[in-house]
C-alpha cells in the first residue's frame, strides 16, 4: 500500500450517490446447470455494492458485506474457517472508529461473515518506538494525539508454538507526519520526508472472538542516508527510506526457518529471518539508519527483488511468497492501486533469491517480472475490473491453490464517479502450468460442483482476453470459436483438442487449463466453462470464457 493511498481515502469520503442499473445487477438463476447439485447456489450479490438499489456499503450493513470492502487481503485456515484480514479501507471510510484490520471468515471461500480485528486503538509501542527513534536523531517528540496513523496490509498465518495452534498476524502502521517538524503532512511542507512505517505482530487463539495478544515491534522503515532526511520538494521522489516497512509476508521454508519479507515503492523487498517461537528478528536491528546500503542491509535485510535498481520510488509492492515443489514463488503488485494494478510472479530455488521470471530474467537484479497473472480486464456485458493485485496466495483443505485480491470498478460505473473506491474481494482458483508457473482463473471461485467436462461441451463461442501489459487500460475480449471439426479461429488459431482427464485444452502450441466456474457477467449468472494459461513466451496470461 503506497503513500498515495490517501488520495484514495479522499475519494472515499464522498457521500454515496444514486446510480442507474446498467445491467450488472444479476438475478438468481433458478436452474443454472442441467444437472445441478441441490445444495449449490450461484452468488447473487451485486458486484457494485454501492449501487443505489442494493447499497450495503455502510457500517450498519456489515453483516451483508460478504466480500465487499476488501483491500489487500490475507487468508489463513484455522479451526474450520478461512480467516481473511485486510487494510483499513472501505467505501466512504465506513470502517473508521470500529477497530483496525477487520476480518471476515468463511467455511467455503464463497460466503464470508464479518468479524472484528485485533485492536481499536493504536498500540502504545508505536508512539514509544517512533519518539525514541526521533530522540536519538535529535528530533522533538510528537505528541501521541498529533500522530497521524494509517493501518495497512496485514499478513496472517497459522503457526504452532509450544504445541498450540494459533494465528500470527504481522501488520503495518504508517505515520503521516513530517520528520523534521513532526507536523501532520496535511500542514505546510517542511522540507523533509514523511515519517517511517512500522511492522508489529500479534497472535490469537480466538480470532472469531477478536481476542488477540499484541507482541509489539518487529521492524520499521530504514534509511541508508543517515540523518539526511531533507526533501527538495513534494515533486522529489528520491526517497529517504531504503526499505519501507509495509506489506509484510511471512513464509516458512522447506527446512523450517521462518522469514518476514516486506517493502514497497522504495528500493525493493527486504528479507528478515525471524525466530519461529517469538516471531521477532533473530538478529539485532540497531538504529534504523546507516550511511551506506551495505551497512544498512547487513542489519535490516538483504534485498531479494527490485523493479528498478537505481530508483527510490518504483511501482512495485506487496510481496507474497509461497513454496511449492522446490521453488519459492514471489508474487508482487505493479503500478498504482486505483486502476493499473497488476500481479506478477517470479521464482527461486532459495528463499533469498536470486528470483527469475518466466523469461529467465533476474528479477532480484531489477529485470521486469513475468508472467503477468492479473491485469485490468473487461468481458462483455460488464463494466470490467481494475486495481486487481496485492494478493494472498494460499491452499484450501484439499490442497488446491487460490489467489485472493481486491477488485475495483472503473470510475463512472452505474453513474457513480467514485465507483473506483468500490473494493470487492475476489477469490480465484490457481492452476499450475506444466512449466511450473501459477495462472489464475478469469472468473471468481464459487465452488461449482465438479463433474467431467466433455469434448462436446468445449465446442462453441468463447470470449478470450490476453493480459498483455497496458498501463492503466483494461484489456478487452475478442471472440474465439472452437469448431466441432477441431479447428480454432478468432483470438486463437490452429487445431484444438481437449483432454477430459486432465482438463487441459490444446490450441496450436498452447496448453490451457479448464475449470467450471460461474459466468459473472451473464444476466442471470450461470455456470460455464473457463480457461487460463500462458502465451507462447510464457509472459502473459490468456483467459477464456465460453458464452455460447
Amino acid at each position: 500500500m503506497k503513500k498515495f493511498i490517501w488520495g484514495l481515502s479522499a475519494i472515499m469520503i464522498f457521500a454515496w450517490i444514486g446510480c442507474s442499473d446498467s445491467g450488472t445487477d444479476p438475478k438468481p438463476d433458478p436452474d443454472p446447470d442441467p444437472d445441478p447439485d441441490p445444495e449449490y447456489v450461484i452468488p447473487t450479490y451485486n458486484d457494485d455494492y454501492t449501487w443505489s438499489g442494493d447499497d450495503i456499503a455502510s457500517w450498519n450493513n456489515r453483516s451483508q458485506w460478504n466480500l465487499a470492502n476488501v483491500h489487500d487481503p490475507s487468508v489463513a485456515y484455522y479451526k474450520g474457517y478461512y480467516y481473511m484480514y485486510n487494510t483499513d479501507a472501505s467505501f466512504g471510510n465506513e470502517h473508521e472508529g470500529h477497530g483496525h484490520f477487520q476480518g471476515k471468515r468463511s467455511t467455503d471461500l464463497v460466503n464470508w461473515e464479518w468479524i472484528g480485528g485485533p485492536f481499536y486503538d493504536p498500540p502504545a509501542w508505536v508512539a514509544d518506538s517512533l519518539n525514541n527513534i526521533r530522540s536519538r536523531m535529535g528530533l522533538d517528540a510528537i505528541a501521541e494525539n498529533d500522530i497521524q496513523y494509517g493501518y495497512w496490509a496485514p499478513v496472517v498465518r497459522k503457526i504452532t508454538v509450544g504445541g498450540q495452534e494459533k494465528l500470527r498476524m504481522y501488520y503495518s502502521i504508517i505515520i503521516d507526519n513530517y520528520i523534521k517538524t513532526g507536523n501532520p503532512i496535511s500542514e505546510a511542507f517542511d522540507g523533509s520526508w514523511t515519517e517511517r512505517a512500522f511492522i508489529g505482530m500479534c497472535e490469537s487463539i480466538d480470532p472469531a472472538g477478536a481476542v488477540w495478544e499484541d507482541k509489539g515491534f518487529v521492524t520499521c522503515s530504514s534509511s541508508d542516508r543517515g540523518l539526511d532526511y531533507s526533501r527538495a520538494s513534494t515533486s522529489d521522489w528520491s526517497g529517504y527510506f531504503y526499505y519501507n516497512a509495509i506489506d509484510p509476508t511471512y513464509v516458512v521454508t522447506d527446512d523450517g526457518k521462518h522469514y518476514l519479507v516486506h517493502g514497497s515503492w522504495h528500493s525493493g523487498f527486504s528479507i528478515l529471518e525471524v525466530n519461529a517461537t517469538t516471531g521477532k528478528p533473530i538478529n539485532e536491528l540497531g538504529e534504523p539508519y546507516a550511511y551506506s546500503v551495505s551497512a544498512l542491509t547487513a542489519r535490516y535485510g538483504k534485498r531479494i527483488a527490485t523493479r528498478t535498481p537505481g530508483s527510490r520510488w518504483q511501482g512495485s509492492e506487496a510481496p507474497e511468497i509461497v513454496y511449492k515443489d522446490g521453488y519459492y514463488y514471489l508474487f508482487m503488485a505493479y503500478d498504482g492501486l486505483d486502476v493499473p494494478y497488476n500481479t506478477r510472479v517470479c521464482r527461486s530455488t532459495s528463499i533469498d533469491g536470486p528470483y527469475y521470471g518466466s523469461d529467465g530474467a533476474n528479477v532480484t537484479e531489477g529485470a521486469d517480472c513475468y508472467p503477468i497473472i492479473t491485469h485490468p480486464y473487461q468481458f462483455n456485458n460488464h463494466s470490467g475490473w481494475v486495481g486487481i493485485a496485492h494478493c494472498a496466495v494460499f491452499q484450501d483443505e484439499d490442497g488446491d491453490w487460490f489467489y485472493a485480491s481486491q477488485g475495483r470498478l472503473p470510475a463512472g460505473t452505474n453513474g457513480n464517479d467514485y465507483a473506483n473506491a468500490n473494493m470487492m474481494g475476489h477469490v480465484r482458483k490457481i492452476r499450475w502450468t506444466v512449466g511450473g508457473w501459477p495462472v489464475v482463473m478469469p472468473e471468481r471461485y464459487t465452488g461449482v460442483p465438479e463433474k467431467e467436462i466433455t469434448v462436446d461441451e468445449m465446442v462453441g463461442k468463447w470470449e478470450c482476453i490476453t493480459l498483455k501489459y497496458s498501463y492503466g487500460n483494461m484489456q478487452t475480449s475478442t471472440d474465439l470459436i472452437l469448431a466441432d471439426d477441431g479447428t480454432a479461429s478468432g483470438a486463437l488459431n490452429g487445431s484444438w483438442s481437449f483432454n477430459s482427464s486432465t482438463n487441459r485444452l490444446t490450441v496450436g502450441n498452447l496448453t490451457l487449463y479448464v475449470e467450471r466456474e460461474v459466468d459473472w457477467e451473464a444476466n442471470p449468472r450461470e455456470v460455464t466453462i473457463v480457461f487460463t494459461g500462458l502465451t507462447d513466451d510464457s509472459k502473459y496470461s490468456l483467459w477464456g470464457k465460453k458464452v455460447e
